[in-house]
């Protein structure tokens, strides 16, 4: 029994803990001024998602047409990646960059969403996006009545059309590693050189290989900015940029690709901008709820099983703060469809604690003593708390698995709240319950017996355990 209660007590100082770090961390990220740095509790604020802090949402079209199928998804997720890193580089607060699956009207499209919280400027989140260069290298194209296509200047010199020149390689920016400035030891002029990766390294050996004596150009956004001669095989995965830049240009060039290549080209067709003002309304509006809910859950716990009622709602307190903490240190990015997810998996909760209790009430109606009525209470009532969690985390696991990036913030919180309200009813409330080592009825134990019990049925459990 010692360990029991020594137990209970350690799970209880936990649970202050816990809250303590919940309040101390949200109030000092309040209070942390404009441009100052967080350190300490301010590093663990709460994340909340674009429809709880305000931002913009946009929605590109990808243009795949031109992608192989079988490397479609590597090229979006490559895409999603580039975008994500370039975002990053403007020090958005949690941005979201996610491929949008399902069947477009056009085979050829695909659709990238990025929720910026924070940026209410429409034009400067497009800007964020737009500056990403697009990048890829073509060999001459061999058939050359198309590739003589050329133009007369005004100068009257004989220009040949590049695009028609040149066909594209599977070889894009996606392949890229890193950028580096370097300037000619003898003109002093600035190029750029490019380190792929180690498949990009392969894909360049083989396109300098097949193609020595000839040259391989070098297109950004669409237009031929380097056309090298190859003279043997490149290998190491090395390129370099060379041209008529300037260092400022040449040094932004560098910037970008190192914010990431497009591996495919983007179009904007949606944009959508959610304002503090609404953001502010739906958490204000989330968290009365979740006040609401747990105060009503709470007296009803207290009026019907009294005492082991009082156990449920330490418990479920508990479970509270262990569940806002996970927000906070993992951290997990709150929207409102996440808070309605935490706000159900406080009712599963409750729902394992009223299959307990009952069960408790029948073993007392039975005539087992208090003791025995807990524990054969808690052993009997198990297996239909298992088996109702368990078809819970599947329904999660399942809207995680195939919904929308809406769905799957309601199916990720859920799915955590279930399981921490499963050991919190289980466990938290079984080793609270014993601690009080209840053996008889006294003016404390009597507010075990909620609704349904006559004093006979009292005196009946009572001679029992004795």
């Amino acid at each position: 029994m010692a360990k029991t209660r020594i137990t209970a007590v350690l799970i209880l100082l936990l649970g202050i803990g816990l809250g303590f770090f919940v309040y101390k961390s949200e109030i000092s990220h309040r209070n942390l001024a404009p441009g100052v740095k967080a350190t300490g509790f301010a590093k663990y604020p709460f994340k909340l998602g674009l429809d709880l802090s305000g931002g913009t949402h946009l929605v590109y079209k990808a243009d795949v047409s031109k992608i192989d199928p079988t490397d479609l998804k590597n090229s979006m997720d490559a895409l999603r990646d580039v975008i994500e890193r370039r975002v990053n580089v403007f020090g958005v607060s949690e941005p979201i960059v996610q491929v949008q699956d399902g069947g477009f009207s056009n085979a050829g499209e695909q659709r990238l969403i990025v929720d910026l919280p924070g940026v209410t400027e429409v034009s400067k989140a497009i800007e964020m996006i737009g500056q990403t260069p697009s990048l890829d290298f073509r060999t001459e194209n061999p058939n050359k009545e198309k590739a003589q296509n050329a133009t007369i200047g005004a100068d009257g010199v004989v220009k040949l059309d590049a695009n028609s020149q040149y066909i594209a390689t599977n070889l894009t920016g996606r392949y890229l590693d890193k950028a580096i400035l370097e300037f000619d030891q003898n003109t002093g002029e600035p190029k750029v050189s490019l380190q792929f990766d180690a498949e990009g390294s392969l894909l360049f050996e083989k396109i300098t290989r097949e193609n020595i004596g000839k040259s391989v150009a070098i297109y950004l956004d669409g237009q031929a900015i380097s056309i090298p001669t190859v003279n043997e095989a490149i290998t190491g995965g090395k390129a370099q940029i060379s041209g008529s830049f300037t260092p400022t240009e040449a040094k932004l060039l560098v910037g970008r690709l190192n914010s990431g290549a497009l591996p495919v080209p983007i179009s904007l067709i949606s944009t959508q901008t959610i304002g503090p003002s609404l953001g502010t309304q739906a958490t204000a509006a989330g968290v009365k709820a979740a006040l609401i809910g747990f105060m009503a859950i709470a007296l009803f716990l207290i009026i019907w099983y009294r005492l082991p009622g009082m156990i449920a709602v330490l418990a479920l307190s508990m479970y509270v703060v262990i569940m806002l903490a996970i927000f906070k240190l993992v951290p997990v990015t709150l929207t409102a469809a996440g808070i309605a997810g935490f706000i159900i998996s406080i009712g599963i909760a409750v729902d394992a604690n009223v299959l307990i209790f009952e069960r408790i009430k029948e073993e007392l109606r039975n005539g087992d003593s208090i003791l025995d009525s807990i524990h054969h209470g808690f052993k009997r009532a198990w297996l239909s708390v298992r088996d109702s969690n368990i078809s819970s985390m599947i329904t999660a696991i399942i809207l995680f698995w195939f919904g929308t990036s809406l769905i799957k913030g309601f199916a990720l919180v859920f799915l955590v709240g279930v399981v921490i309200s499963m050991i919190s009813a289980i466990s938290i409330t079984r080793i609270f319950l014993y601690s009080l080592n209840i053996k008889k009825k006294n003016k404390l134990t009597g507010f075990l017996f909620g609704s349904g019990f006559s004093n006979a049925t009292i005196k009946t459990a009572h001679a029992v355990s004795k």
